[in-house]
């Protein structure tokens, strides 16, 4: 009885270890991936409300919470929601940017995880997520017709997008290095932008729908300068998008920045010119979810020089690589938007996986031989102790999935040049009227899932 005491001591004794925000039955005996399908599935679905609730259940306050009922909320039409959870989610940012280095926090749930799993440890977002923090405070503001507020957000996300450049600045030389080998030429954007011409490295790495975005509210500012930057840097990570193209083109002119047009011109046509009684609609449309993670599981027997043993299980997240949700053009007045590429995001999250995943395997191999130290204290010859310490290794290891699963799946962009006047935006069944006067400019922000898409639209001026 006293033996079993003793390892029931131990046993609490490890998990004390991680006595603290971060021990839950969720994270404890199963992974994020499993505990947000609910969610997950209710978005997919196009059901807002459904997933609202789903995560609202959860009481969810940590940073990815945030991250989650932030953007949930937005589709859902529940802007002050979506806007306070994103701005806790900043501050949340902020307090983990600001603690040091080592910390006796992170310590502890360090102690906890090499005992028992990676999801005991704190979150930290990748670089692509907090782009996407900003982003979507940028939106809101937007949407609430704050324009200095959402510049703002715009400013601090391309700080982001810089420090995410410059951390990976030595893979992508290399990557365009490997490029210049097999006889591909630099495209345009990053000869003038002074990007690295990495291909898809690049944009796993820059968000191309940030910096399009931001170049818009730029030029409806009428900085054209800090325009002119977002629009070669969104041109050096999607070559092929004719909005930004357009956009590229049509702020060179203004600039008077000849040597930059004729290069333009000279690749891609004269600089489209709109025709009096016509208006220019911007269409950003956000499509699908962004995969989920999935757990990977191994069971090793693992046994000392007396045959003395257990099983160690291994969990590892992954992506199996969902193939590209496609979705029928929209229609204004009967002008087609199909849309380009601006950013698949989850390129972006596979990429942060692939840059993770070496400290993962590497901190799985020292949690074996962590528990193995700790069965060997406890336990002993004891079989009855070796089999309890099997169950609980193979019930408490599980895979860290944790990532911001309410992202969309990929987003593209165009621009119309139609007849001014009465609009009406035909998507998934729903129709969705607007006016916009002659020589205005109007940014038509769409979000697929299901069939119910969110439509909504703001006037930028006479860009």
């Amino acid at each position: 009885m006293k033996s079993y005491s003793r390892k029931a001591v131990l046993l609490l004794a490890t998990v004390g270890l991680v006595a603290c925000s971060n021990l839950s039955v969720s994270n404890l005996f199963s992974h994020y991936s499993v505990t947000n399908q609910s969610t997950r599935n209710a978005l997919v679905q196009g059901d807002y409300s459904a997933a609202q609730k789903s995560l609202e259940s959860r009481a969810d306050q940590t940073m990815l919470g945030s991250f989650e009922l932030g953007r949930v909320s937005f589709l859902n039409e529940q802007e002050a929601l979506s806007l306070s959870s994103l701005q806790r989610a900043d501050t949340q940012v902020r307090q983990w940017q600001d603690k040091p280095v080592i910390s006796i926090t992170d310590s502890l749930s360090s102690a906890g995880a090499l005992a028992v799993n990676d999801n005991l440890t704190d979150y930290h977002p990748r670089d692509y997520e907090l782009g996407f923090l900003h982003l979507y405070l940028g939106l809101n503001y937007i949407y609430s017709n704050d324009l200095e507020g959402a510049l703002v957000e715009i400013r601090r996300a391309n700080q982001v997008q810089e420090a995410a450049k410059q951390k990976r600045e030595k893979s992508l030389k290399s990557a365009e290095s490997e490029l210049k080998s097999q006889g591909i030429q630099p495209n345009l954007g990053t000869v003038l932008s002074r990007y690295p011409n990495a291909g898809k490295k690049l944009q796993a790495v820059q968000n191309g729908y940030l910096f399009y975005l931001s170049a818009l509210l730029y030029e409806a500012e009428r900085d054209l300068n800090s325009a002119y930057v977002d629009y070669r840097r969104a041109l050096a990570v999607m070559p092929d998008n004719q909005a930004i193209i357009d956009g590229a083109r049509r702020v060179a002119r203004k600039l008077g920045m000849r040597q930059d047009l004729e290069l333009l011109e000279k690749e891609y046509g004269q600089t489209p010119v709109l025709k009096d009684g016509h208006v220019r609609v911007i269409v950003v449309e956000e499509r699908g979810v962004v995969e989920a993670m999935k757990g990977w599981r191994l069971d090793l027997p693992i046994y000392d020089s007396r045959d003395n043993g257990t099983i160690y299980s291994i969990a590892l997240p992954y992506y199996t690589g969902q193939s590209q949700q496609s979705w029928p053009p929209l229609m204004v007045n009967g002008f087609s938007s199909s849309g380009d590429l601006l950013v698949d995001v989850d390129a972006m999250a596979q990429q942060a996986l692939s840059e993770e995943i070496l400290g993962t395997v590497t901190r799985q191999a020292i949690r074996v031989w962590v528990k193995d130290r700790i069965r060997k204290r406890s336990a002993g010859d004891d079989d009855v102790g070796n089999a309890l310490f099997s169950v609980w290794n193979a019930v408490t290891e599980q895979p860290d999935t944790r990532s911001w699963q309410s992202l969309p799946q990929y987003v593209v962009g165009s621009e119309l040049r139609i007849p001014a006047g009465e609009q009406t935006v035909r998507v998934d069944g729903v129709e969705y009227p607007f006016t916009v006067e002659a020589g205005r400019t109007v940014l038509l922000w769409v979000s697929r899932h299901g069939n119910q898409p969110v439509v909504w639209h703001k006037q930028l001026g006479n860009l």
